[in-house]
């Protein structure tokens, strides 16, 4: 699809010019005369380009030029500013204000063409730049979803769990087996495969019966279970062969056995912590069935399986807050980032509104920053990026925050600070700027800061105070830079 150019100029012999040349070369071009008639167009659809005449008949362009710039749905439109005029504060102006680039009348068609290709190529990045932004944000939603979900099933986990010590997990589950198959005796042993002694975790009839040793060799199902990893059904201990090798031990010794039938669920929390559920049935009760082992071992596994979520999502709560961190804060200033900023930003509007009490707000910008990445390469202009933010840092109050705003923008939020006291913060930070010598090559810096206050004439929501900032901060830029405005 074609790229959308729009011209605004008043002289048609210009306009026609620009847009035949345009149109040669493959642009779908539409032209307005008037401030007017751009307001209506823009209004309708914006263009991905607009070539914008610094004088029309009703506006100035350079004020058409603050109002698009000023509202976020056309900020980032590229213009390029066209003039006459060979005034060079008019291009000061003009660049300060946002304009793209800067063209003298009557213009080449090649410079033309340079310029405006030049700029798509930008836009087209800058679009491809916010579409991959975009599409992090929404994975990090929806990771902060997964997180959120996990949570919740410890928050589930605990209710069934809670704080409680192995044992007593082992004591609760031995519980709620033995009433749910009406049990009178249902233990847990604790023995790995090979064993030929176990430990009693626990014992649903002695609920004291805790942490004892026992010999194995009188429990053949328990070591068959452990062998197989299956679990063992025992109808009839009086006939089952089993107890082969046992039963003649229990005659010589006369021991009477009163358990009818038994049943050995095998389980394995991890590798240092496996063990059998030992559930038992005695003379007078009616022996255990098929049944019975699919539900203790459905009832048994899910169990387990939770207190191994449980026990993994313990361990993983600490990365989860790690990574909610990481998703608050900016990864090389270190400083909370836009998209946390907007949040504590509207708590703290809200809060203002509620109690009735001032919020100041600074938009912060490295002045000439493209200058200290061109002459100093990238990694120098990251240090002083880090160090500005450090030094923001270390002059708010607590109560205050500070966050990137994006490039080389920072905003600084000031809870209950009046508009007097914001402004005289602002000169403070921007003094401070000026004497310091940023990274290893000791970089001189100047900043250039709008001030906003909510609530105020017009200013009623977070998007209002952003955009009186960031007005603010561009008539700064564009009055000479390194100064504070209003």
């Amino acid at each position: 699809m074609p790229s959308q150019i729009l011209i605004a100029d008043d002289d048609a012999v210009s306009r026609d010019a620009a847009s035949s040349i345009l149109c040669e070369h493959g642009y779908e071009v539409s032209s307005v005369s008037s401030a007017r008639e751009l307001r209506h167009t823009v209004s309708a659809a914006l263009p991905d380009l607009l070539l914008l005449d610094v004088v029309l008949p009703d506006v100035g362009g350079l004020e058409v030029l603050a109002q698009l710039k000023g509202d976020p749905r056309s900020r980032d439109v590229p213009v390029l500013m066209l003039s006459s005029q060979a005034r060079e504060d008019a291009s000061e102006r003009a660049l300060g204000l946002g304009a793209a680039d800067y063209l003298r009348k009557p213009v080449k068609p090649r410079d033309l063409l340079a310029r405006v290709q030049a700029q798509l190529r930008i836009r087209a990045l800058l679009d491809r730049r916010r579409a991959a932004l975009r599409a992090a944000e929404e994975e990090l939603s929806r990771v902060r979803e997964e997180a959120e979900s996990r949570r919740k099933l410890v928050d589930i986990l605990h209710e069934v769990t809670g704080d409680l010590a192995a044992d007593e997990i082992y004591h609760l589950l031995a519980r709620r087996v033995a009433r749910a198959l009406s049990l009178s005796r249902c233990s847990v042993i604790l023995a790995s495969r090979g064993d030929w002694t176990g430990v009693v975790a626990t014992a649903f009839d002695d609920p004291a019966l805790r942490n004892v040793s026992i010999d194995l060799t009188g429990y053949p199902e328990i070591r068959t279970a452990l062998e197989l990893g299956e679990p063992v059904l025992v109808e009839d201990v009086a006939s089952s062969p089993v107890y082969d090798g046992v039963r003649a031990v229990w005659e010589a010794k006369g021991t009477k056995v009163p358990v009818r039938s038994v049943i050995a669920l095998p389980f394995s929390l991890d590798q240092r912590q496996t063990g059998v559920f030992f559930l038992r049935r005695m003379l007078d009760e009616p022996p255990l069935t098929q049944d019975d082992v699919a539900f203790a071992d459905e009832v048994i596994k899910a169990a387990v399986a939770a207190i191994q979520r449980a026990r993994l999502l313990e361990r993983t709560k600490t990365e989860n807050a790690r990574l909610e961190v990481l998703a608050h804060t900016d990864a090389l200033t270190q400083v909370m980032n836009r998209r946390a900023l907007m949040s504590r930003l509207s708590a703290e509007v809200d809060r203002a509104r509620r109690y009735d009490s001032p919020l100041s707000l600074l938009m912060i910008d490295l002045d000439h920053f493209k200058q200290v990445n061109d002459t100093h390469g990238h990694l120098i202009g990251d240090e002083v990026l880090r160090e500005t933010a450090a030094l923001l840092q270390r002059t708010i109050r607590s109560v205050d925050v500070v966050a990137r705003y994006g490039g080389e923008e920072f905003v600084v939020v000031l809870p209950e600070t009046p508009l007097a006291g914001a402004v005289r913060f602002a000169e403070r930070i921007r003094a401070l700027i000026e004497q310091q010598e940023f990274g290893s090559l000791r970089v001189k810096c100047s900043v250039s800061i709008g001030v906003a206050l909510f609530p105020d004439a017009g200013v009623d929501s977070v998007d209002d105070l952003l955009l009186r900032s960031d007005a603010a901060l561009y008539r700064a830029k564009a009055e000479g830079r390194n100064r504070v405005m209003l």
